[in-house]
């Protein structure tokens, strides 16, 4: 695993965190606009499209607001799955080679260019260690 963004961000406070393969390929984004967190996977940089997105949370719901948080953007060592940890706790993962996000509470319904017929599947603890071990 690489270890490519580490932050402290206080959850209500606009926030933008990125992170980009190393052939400029693909990235994330991580961004509370002051009322919700989202998750994007982004495409080919300069253009950076929004393949898709996840929502994290919403402000107001969130017991620990206006606490300090560690965020992190964690990559597969071949930079084709990003996950996005806050405070240790898994809360998303982009997986590029399989074109498909997974969130903890399963929003929205995919979208952007990775949309499919398909529901967004919930991240559970079990499947992210099926999606980090291949197994």
């Amino acid at each position: 695993m690489i270890l490519e963004v580490e932050e402290e961000f206080i959850v209500g406070e606009d926030t933008f965190l990125d992170s980009v393969s190393p052939d400029s390929s693909h990235g994330v984004v991580f961004e509370d606009n002051l009322t919700t967190g989202y998750f994007y996977a982004i495409g080919k940089l300069p253009k950076q499209e929004i393949l898709d997105a996840v929502h994290i949370y919403d402000d107001e719901n969130v017991t620990d607001k206006g606490k300090r948080s560690n965020i992190k953007i964690v990559w597969t060592d071949d930079w084709q799955q990003a996950s996005l940890l806050i405070n240790n706790y898994c809360h998303a993962i982009f997986d590029f080679k399989n074109k498909i996000g997974y969130s903890r509470n399963a929003f929205p319904p995919c979208n952007g260019k990775w949309k499919t017929e398909k529901d967004r599947i919930e991240l559970s603890d079990a499947l992210i260690d099926e999606l980090l071990t291949g197994k």
